[in-house]
């Protein structure tokens, strides 16, 4: 195997077969050599005049929250006709004024 790439610690890779089956462990390889890739990729932009934690967030975008997630389904059920304006304003007024 080339070892010029980086290669999980040892310790990772015990605690991914004690934890896991060949899918997930494959799977959680997979991730990790592309979380390194990515961090070496936003080190680089670090040293350039490019916004290296730019990358890194549009690379790995935080999954919509549960708020957000909310108001997008209100929004559908108000384009698919199964809910009033009226109904999903109250709604939608309810849920920004809950924190994030």
């Amino acid at each position: 195997m080339n070892q010029s790439y980086p290669v999980p610690p040892p310790e990772l890779l015990d605690q991914w077969c004690m934890e896991n089956n060949w899918r997930d462990i494959a799977i959680q390889a997979a991730q990790w050599g592309a979380d390194q890739e990515l961090e070496a990729c936003c080190e680089l932009l670090d040293e350039l005049p490019y916004d290296g934690p730019m990358l890194y967030d549009a690379r790995r975008p935080k999954p919509p929250s549960l708020k957000e997630q909310a108001l997008l389904v209100i929004d559908t059920a108000v384009n698919d006709y199964r809910m009033s304006s009226d109904a999903a304003s109250i709604i939608r007024r309810a849920l920004e004024a809950l924190n994030d």
